[in-house]
Order: C-alpha cells, then sequence, then structure tokens
C-alpha cells in the first residue's frame, strides 16, 4: 500500500449527549487513492461531514473542504459505503449525529534513509520489481513508488516547492520505459543512475 488514509470522528453538538453514542465501525472501507494523482505525487486532504444514524447508516454526506476534486469523489463513495453498529435510540441516546471526519491522502512514508537505499539499488532489482508487468504499470512499481514518496517526505518537501516537486516526479514518470529497457540491458547498473539529475542531487 503507497499511501496512508488517516481519519478522527468529531461529533458536531452537544459534547454531553453525544458521549453516551461510541460510534462502532462495522463496514468502513477506506477511499481509493486515484491511481493517476498517486502516480504524480499529488497529496491533500478533505474534510467531510455526514450524519450517523441509529440504524447504523449514513445519509447527508458533504464535502466542506478539499485539496482536489478527485480525492473528495474517493471519499464520498467510500462513506457512502460506511455501516456503523446500530444503538438504541432510548434516554439521551440520540437518533441521529452529525460527524466530521479529515481525511489524509499521502504517498507512504519511508525512514529517511531511503535515499541511501535508492543509491544503492541495482537495475536487477528493478527487473525483478516489473516482472511481467504491463508496460503502463511500470510506474507503479516499488523503485518508482519509493522514490516519490522520497520527494513527496516532509524533509523534502520543505526543501521544494510543490511545483519544484511534481515537476520532478512527473520527469522521471515519463523516463520510466527508458529506465527500464536500459535496466534490462545493463542489470548490474544502478537504478539512480538512470535517474533525472536533479533527483539524484537529492539523494
Amino acid at each position: 500500500m503507497r499511501w496512508f488514509f488517516a481519519w478522527l470522528l468529531l461529533v458536531v453538538g452537544d459534547s454531553a449527549r453525544a458521549s453516551e453514542v461510541f460510534l462502532i465501525p462495522v463496514n468502513n472501507p477506506q477511499p481509493v487513492y486515484p491511481r493517476m494523482l498517486q502516480r504524480a505525487g499529488i497529496t491533500g486532504e478533505v474534510k467531510v461531514s455526514f450524519i450517523a444514524r441509529a440504524d447504523g447508516s449514513v445519509s447527508d454526506i458533504r464535502i466542506r473542504e478539499s485539496t482536489h476534486p478527485d480525492l473528495a469523489e474517493a471519499v464520498r463513495v467510500a462513506i457512502a459505503q460506511w455501516r456503523f453498529k446500530p444503538w438504541s435510540v432510548e434516554g439521551d441516546k440520540p437518533e441521529e449525529q452529525e460527524i466530521v471526519a479529515p481525511m489524509v491522502f499521502r504517498l507512504e512514508d519511508q525512514p529517511l534513509h531511503i535515499n541511501q537505499w535508492l543509491k544503492t539499488v541495482k537495475c536487477r532489482a528493478v527487473n525483478q520489481s516489473i516482472g511481467n508487468m504491463r508496460e503502463f504499470d511500470w510506474v507503479d512499481s516499488n523503485v518508482f513508488a519509493y522514490t516519490r514518496a522520497y520527494l513527496s517526505n516532509s524533509l523534502t518537501r520543505h526543501q521544494l516547492s510543490d511545483e519544484e516537486r511534481l515537476a520532478m516526479i512527473a520527469k522521471m514518470n515519463k523516463r520510466v520505459p527508458v529506465i527500464v529497457r536500459n535496466c534490462r540491458e545493463s542489470p548490474t547498473r544502478k537504478f539512480v543512475s538512470l535517474l533525472p539529475v536533479e533527483i539524484r542531487e537529492l539523494l
């Protein structure tokens, strides 16, 4: 999995009443990170609200904020499938609760020293990770995903503007077929030597 999904349920309304109903997830599929955004290195956050009903269903899904419309749609589709353990409406327990859930889409965090590992990877390992993948999917193989994740980690993000970072990722993605073909021709060559020079300088 090359991304993390984070969410925190916040009950909107009277805290004393809301504290009596603890929402227990029964079916809460995570949003699907849009493949093209993931490949491009685009990360983001979506703030969504919805109503959780006593029968466990959800309704009134509303996107309050989103950094990208495709991320918002992924969240909307996932939450429409969410279900919670039903609760009895008695005493102070409400029939429904409005929930706010911030959801964060980011590429997989890597240890800061992942750059040291990337500098040692030989083309032989790239060839093995590609295996029988279709050419269109080569960009999703581990070594390219780890390179994108390194360029998107918090340390690198403080040194690069988003425009610079995304441009580097786009340049690498465009070069993937050439990198793979060169690796197949020279299995002992280092993967890093085939990356765009501006990425090599950051590793």
